[in-house]
């Protein structure tokens, strides 16, 4: 069985990622790209859909050692784990260098103390773990094959074939380096380079530590800032500058149930919150690239804008279940694509203008289709913002008259207004105006239950919604004004859970509710930490402070979060590592900077 979620390490080269367990087994990575099919599946399945197991050597009865202690080095996404054993202490580091070739994943094997037993265990399967490729040598070294892929396994060590697996059985002593990699190249084509581990290794360190080097942020909690940062770089596709929500699909966000999602492609609302974390930590590269893949994929049919796009800008995500996996402890459907790429989300066009606005403030340099851009999509609001969608949270049940919807498309109007006042555009600006009051209006008037001195989720709902704390933060209202500050109390009341966390609505336990899907979810992570947001902009900054530690304290031992927080189970959910956790831990640590929480 699959650890926890939370005893996973992230390592990657920003074209694809890998998941390592604590005791040394990786479990999910899809070669070439993030969302390519994985040749380790284990993490939704079982070993037979595929690992990488790289540790001290034990009985085949017995679980297999977890590390004693593990850490990334430095600013990196190098990943360093030791066992202690009785026969002495073992180290092996883990990474993936970033890529000018063939894709990598190099495992290097360091003696430390006494003479320790040691074993590689690899299991590749093709196809998400349904097809069992062909082993065989070729010129020294192992090779495995099947249809278009090809993954070439080099070491110095002597391996051998049982049961569909390659072994390698070898002792380390104090001194002793002994490096494995593989490296993916399409089966057409000559075999890649034989790899360099030693070099590689110190030019991904050199890679990450210059790359931290542009950091602006040097405030409280810079450690947690700086591993998030690194993260997102690391959910970065370099060759396009798409940023993928999460390099899993269908970690569940309900253990057993059937709330499994693909989030292995590029959602423009976390991409943009994504880029507004990074351009204001000093990331204007990240940023521009995020640009250009948002005018790539959106080009020729702006009105028809997606909540989301493959990594190149691919349109059609068609959304299918391998029933050949049980999924992760037995959490079915496991599914890859996503059915929601299709589905009317009216927020989208206000996040993906703040963006826009964003860069324009940031001095990002001025990109005359950018401007082209945010006014077809005003147009398109104009004739569209007053229709119902699935809303943020992509809910598979009837459309409503989603509250934040209306609000973000307020936001995109208010500013187009303002890319226009300052004479980077032209446009109707009077007539723009009056549609920024227009939805203004509407919302206040048919939003809000003046009994309960709230928002709510829809027009004509009692429900709640976490994204409703989002009102302030976009300017919509000011922070001090009483539907505000009565919004963020009803949600504290009504969507808390008791150690404090926030939902993000309420779920219906057994039956379907307003998102179409029957059971119930974890604490949404990002919510949380907007709450933390709000309750700062308000003034209520220690309170705020102890939320945001709180939530820093989920965090695995390496700094990573998933999607959501399972208060009943404590422990993480959902796929991981999520940007729309780590973003938000950016902001709400920038935020309660300026604030004054931390005493200057």
């Amino acid at each position: 069985m699959a650890g926890r979620i939370e005893d996973y390490a992230l390592i990657g080269d920003m074209q694809t990622a890998a998941l390592v367990c604590r005791d040394g087994t990786v479990d999910w990575l899809c070669l070439p790209r993030f969302d390519s099919h994985a040749i380790f599946a284990g993490l939704l399945g079982t070993e037979e859909h595929g690992f990488w197991r790289l540790g001290p050597a034990h009985a085949s009865d017995a679980p297999p050692p977890r590390a004693a202690r593990r850490t990334y080095r430095g600013d990196s996404l190098i990943l360093e784990s030791e066992w202690d054993t009785p026969r002495g202490t073992v180290r092996v580091t883990d990474f993936m260098p970033p890529r000018d070739g063939a894709p990598q994943l190099i495992r290097i094997v360091e003696g430390v103390s006494g003479r320790v037993p040691m074993r590689s265990a690899l299991r590749m399967r093709f196809s998400y773990g349904r097809v069992v490729p062909w082993v065989h040598k070729h010129e020294g070294r192992t090779v495995a094959v099947a249809g278009p892929d090809s993954v070439w396994f080099d070491t110095e060590c002597e391996t051998y074939g049982k049961s569909l697996t390659t072994y390698a059985d070898f002792t380390v002593a104090p001194g002793d380096r002994i490096a494995f990699t593989i490296s993916w190249e399409p089966s057409h084509k000559e075999p890649p380079a034989l790899p360099e581990p030693e070099q590689s290794l110190q030019a991904t360190e050199d890679f990450w530590r210059e790359w931290v080097e542009h950091c602006t942020y040097h405030g409280p909690y810079r450690e947690a800032v700086i591993r998030s940062l690194i993260t997102l770089k690391a959910l970065t596709y370099g060759p396009t500058g798409g940023i993928v929500a999460a390099p899993t699909t269908s970690l569940p966000e309900d253990i057993g149930g059937v709330r499994n999602w693909d989030y292995r492609y590029t959602w423009l609302r976390d991409a943009a919150i994504t880029l507004s974390s990074l351009l204001r930590t000093g990331y204007r590269e990240e940023a521009r690239a995020w640009r250009e893949w948002l005018l790539r994929a959106v080009a020729g049919d702006p009105e028809n804008l997606q909540i989301m796009y493959g990594i190149a800008g691919e349109r059609e995500l068609g959304e299918a279940e391998l029933d050949w996996l049980p999924g992760y402890e037995n959490s079915g459907p496991v599914r890859v694509g996503n059915g929601a790429a299709h589905q009317l989300q009216l927020d989208v066009y206000g996040e993906v203008t703040e963006a826009l606005h964003l860069g324009h403030m940031t001095g990002l340099a001025r990109n005359d289709y950018a401007s082209l851009l945010q006014l077809k999509l005003i147009r398109y609001l104009e004739q569209h913002w007053d229709e119902p969608d699935e809303g943020i949270w992509e809910v598979r049940g009837p459309r409503r008259h989603f509250v934040h919807s209306k609000v973000m498309a307020w936001v995109a109007v208010d500013r187009t207004i303002k890319l226009i006042e300052s004479g980077d555009a032209d446009g109707p600006l009077e007539k723009w105006r009056e549609l920024r009051d227009d939805i203004h209006r509407d919302v206040c008037e048919k939003g809000y239950d003046k009994e309960r001195n709230t928002f709510t989720q829809s027009y004509g709902s009692k429900e709640l919604d976490a994204s409703l704390l989002l009102i302030p933060q976009m300017g919509f209202l000011p922070p001090d004004d009483k539907r505000v500050i009565g919004t963020i109390e009803a949600i504290q009341r009504e969507l808390s859970t008791p150690d404090g966390f926030i939902l993000r609505y309420p779920t219906s336990g057994g039956d379907e509710g307003v998102d179409g899907l029957p059971g119930d979810e974890g604490a949404f992570l990002a919510c949380s930490f907007w709450m933390a947001d709000d309750l700062a902009m308000i003034g209520r900054v220690d309170e705020a402070r102890k939320l945001f530690e709180k939530l820093l304290s989920l965090r695995n031992d390496l700094g990573l979060l998933a999607e959501e927080w399972d208060p009943r189970l404590q422990r993480q959910v959902g796929n991981f590592p999520q940007a729309f956790s780590h973003v938000p831990l950016i902001d709400t640590a920038l935020r309660l900077t300026a604030s004054g929480a931390y005493g200057g």
